[in-house]
């Protein structure tokens, strides 16, 4: 079932804040044999409860940026007149009294889901520009909850009449509330883009939401030069936006590139960090002060951080701490000698770090900081909203203002012809009024004469019921000549203002023209300087610094892995489990990688200097990563991360890579050798790259044998090097149920392995006279080798 499409085909008939139309269908009767009604009415009733999560509670409207929960609260606050009167701000009152009314009235749900929202609408550090003046204990940035509702007082903040300044004027639809016996607004009447300036985050049934925050002043640029060019373009559009604008501030280090494509997708992932500066202190000394926080981080999460990689704890399944964790702990410890959390009213976030010496390296001790807590960390960004037409949809920032601008010329049409027929119907009551005091003695007479003074008014002056209405119920201090004068004034405001909003309706340039007007107006009493600062910065890298030492790297058969210090062992002295054997030993330093090659192509890299120690049978290779169900791994190498390596698979297929290519951060390994169906990797082949001891000189052939005994042998120079792994090119043309036993890179000799008779291991080294007449071009079907055994590997001799 396609959950989210369905999803959208039933909120069509929600669009217009009405539930599906379609009737659901009936439950079937205890007995009933017809299993797919019961399976209709399960589909029906979990897309309408799905349905009623996202338009209901999870989703953000993309005309207003509000949940309905938020904006049922300040709706009510609005009526219970906790807004602001020009400057003048209302009295707070008791957080209790205003979720109160909210669950009487409008939303029919638990008291901590309306205060929860409530709380989080007073919150600076939780929106960026907070629709809720709350006074009291509103929790703070460390997770500490607010006090209850009894003790927290609020009232509308400021900015809050952006949303609600026009709800009287005709501009927006009202609904029943949940029982009828209240409206309620269906969207407020926003006239600026709230869902970019506070952003939204939430989690709906099949769909969520992280829209981050922005900046009033850019966002309102943006708005305004859409509604100028509407085929403004992304590169233009993102120069006014360059990026969100957080709460916390903090510093955005992801690319140009990268933002742009989150934007324009709709969905992505930011790269941000801390902001710090460095304090000189008395005799040499200093500290490294955090002042700023990336979002949904807090001191006090930093500090368990710290603590955590300081005293790390063994974990679960083991028996002492692991080497990466005792490195980890070192490394740090090094660097730095304490942290401590002087945040407070004035300073909302300062996280003192204090070096371990003043010749301690700046940088060195904030890239340790970076690189193992959340002082670095990734913002996700992903736009989705009810759009205008009530659909859930992941939009792009173009058509999240596109949308809005839509909604706002509606408003202000709805908003100018509201007022229009206020004025007509002005208009129309005067122009009454000042032909009755023209006429005052003779209306006064019809007055007192007749039976049915207002029909007889009506028949005498061509009046409206309206009219005559009117004049019945003046007052007689209206009658004084000052008033005819007042009403000549009137008459002619009402006029000029009557042609303005004419004008607005008909011209569709004027009514833009008003828009930006209003636009620049909002931006300038509420707009601010950006907090967060968008400058590309590299990643910073968890590294661990590890003593550059010769060690030798031991593999047995079965995948157990251990190192030992030192060259020049002799692998005969290696022991064993019962059962297992050598598979190979390699010679390299600790700041190598060692890669492991996966029957599925994959391919896993564990540092060298993570591997247990010499003593005992080692550690299988296989709790240091994580490996797919029904994977072996089949093959290794060790080395430098500038060694070139042949990769082969036994279809025949191959290519160069170097190892840095075949790294990754990941446990779960890297998908790097593409296979056919049936098959499997072959050995690696050392071509080019520095060793232990000295440079390997690069190699010049290469050797491709296959299992029936063909041998091909051509110049590297027809290989093809794949960064990002793949296929490769075809080495040798094999023949129906033949298979590739390996290819080796070469200068002057390799050694083929292979299983003679009896199951007997058997080797044979060609040297380059052999090797010469097996030349050709790659890919061809090469010559038949008579080696007597059955070819099963394939390796370079140094």
């Amino acid at each position: 079932m396609n959950e989210e499409s369905d999803l959208l085909t039933l909120s069509d008939a929600a669009s217009e804040g009405q539930p599906p139309v379609e009737p659901p269908v009936a439950a079937p009767a205890i007995g009933d044999d017809d299993g797919s009604s019961l399976a209709a009415y399960a589909q029906r009733a979990y897309l309408e409860y799905a349905l009623s999560v996202v338009k209901g509670r999870a989703l953000p409207d993309v005309v207003d940026g509000q949940k309905p929960v938020q904006r049922r609260i300040l709706f009510t606050m609005d009526q219970m007149g906790l807004g602001y009167s020009g400057n003048t701000a209302a009295k707070p009152v008791k957080s209790a009294r205003v979720v109160g009314d909210v669950l009487g009235k409008y939303h029919p749900h638990g008291d901590s889901a309306a205060y929860d929202a409530m709380v989080r609408m007073a919150q600076d550090f939780s929106q960026r520009y907070p629709l809720i003046d709350g006074q009291g204990n509103f929790g703070s940035r460390d997770g500490d909850g607010a006090a209850a509702m009894r003790y927290t007082e609020a009232r509308l903040a400021k900015i809050t009449r952006l949303l609600l300044q026009e709800i009287d004027q005709g501009t927006v639809d009202f609904v029943p509330n949940y029982d009828g016996s209240f409206e309620e607004p269906y969207q407020l009447p926003a006239r600026l883009p709230f869902t970019l300036l506070n952003g939204a985050s939430g989690i709906a049934v099949g769909m969520a939401t992280e829209i981050p925050s922005h900046n009033l002043r850019e966002v309102a640029d943006a708005a305004i030069a859409l509604v100028k060019t509407p085929k403004l373009s992304d590169e233009e559009l993102l120069a006014l936006i360059p990026g969100p604008d957080f709460p916390g501030g903090g510093q955005i280090i992801s690319s140009s590139s990268d933002i742009a494509a989150a934007y324009q997708g709709g969905r992505g992932s930011l790269k941000v960090r801390a902001r710090w500066e460095t304090e000189e202190l008395a005799r040499g000394q200093w500290q490294l002060v955090v002042t700023e926080l990336p979002p949904n981080v807090s001191a006090r999460k930093i500090l368990e951080e710290i603590e955590e990689v300081m005293n790390p704890k063994v974990k679960a399944g083991k028996k002492a701490l692991t080497q990466e964790q005792t490195q980890l702990k070192a490394t740090v410890q090094a660097v730095l000698d304490g942290v401590r959390d002087e945040s407070n009213k004035d300073a909302p976030a300062r996280l003192v770090i204090e070096p371990k010496s003043s010749r301690t390296d700046a940088q060195e001790l904030i890239g340790a900081l970076l690189a193992h807590t959340s002082l670095e960390t990734s913002a996700s960004i992903n736009l989705t909203m009810i759009g205008i037409d009530g659909r859930p949809m992941q939009k792009s920032l173009r058509q999240m203002l596109v949308e809005w601008i839509e909604f706002r010329q509606t408003t202000i049409t709805r908003r100018s012809q509201h007022r229009l027929d206020k004025v007509l119907d002005r208009i129309h009551i005067l122009e009454g009024r000042q032909l009755i005091l023209l006429n005052i003695d003779e209306v006064i007479a019809i007055i007192r004469a007749s039976d049915e003074p207002k029909l007889a008014l009506m028949e005498r002056f061509k009046l409206s019921d309206r009219q005559a209405e009117d004049i019945l119920e003046i007052r007689l201090r209206q009658l004084a000549r000052l008033e005819a004068i007042k009403i000549e004034q009137e008459l002619s405001e009402l006029r000029a203002e009557q042609a303005k909003l004419e004008d607005i309706l008909a011209n569709p340039n004027s009514l833009k023209r008003l828009m930006v007007k209003e636009i620049e107006a909002d931006a300038k009493e509420f707009s601010d300087p950006r907090r967060t600062l968008i400058q590309e910065e590299k990643r910073a890298v968890a590294e661990v610094k590890v003593l550059d030492e010769p060690v030798t790297v031991v593999i047995s058969e079965k995948g157990w892995v251990r190192a030992r210090t030192g060259h020049g062992h002799d692998p005969q002295g290696f022991n064993f489990k019962a059962g297992d054997g050598l598979y190979s030993t390699f010679e390299c330093r600790t700041v190598d990688t060692l890669l492991a090659f996966g029957s599925n192509g994959r391919v896993y890299s564990v540092a060298v200097a993570s591997l247990p120690g010499a003593r005992g049978d080692g550690q299988p290779l296989t709790t240091l990563i994580e490996l797919e169900k029904g994977t072996d791994l089949v093959h290794y190498f060790a080395g430098p991360v500038d060694a070139q390596l042949l990769l082969a698979s036994s279809g025949g297929y191959g290519f160069i890579a170097q190892l840095s290519s075949m790294i990754s951060r990941q446990k779960a390994g890297k998908a790097f050798i593409s296979l056919g169906e049936g098959e499997t990797v072959c050995a690696p082949s050392h071509i080019a790259g520095s060793t232990a001891s000295q440079e390997l000189l690069a190699a010049t052939h290469v050797c491709a044998v296959s299992n029936a005994g063909r041998i091909l042998t051509f110049a590297i120079t027809e290989m093809k090097t794949m960064t990002n792994g793949g296929r490769g090119l075809l080495l040798l043309d094999l023949e129906d149920k033949d298979a590739l036993a390996g290819a080796a890179a070469y200068i002057r000799s390799v050694c083929i392995a292979g299983v003679g008779r009896g199951g007997k291991e058997r080797d044979e080294t060609l040297e380059i006279r052999s090797l010469n007449n097996a030349m050709g071009k790659r890919a061809q079907k090469g010559k038949k080798g008579d080696f007597g055994f059955k070819p099963n590997a394939v390796m370079r001799m140094l």
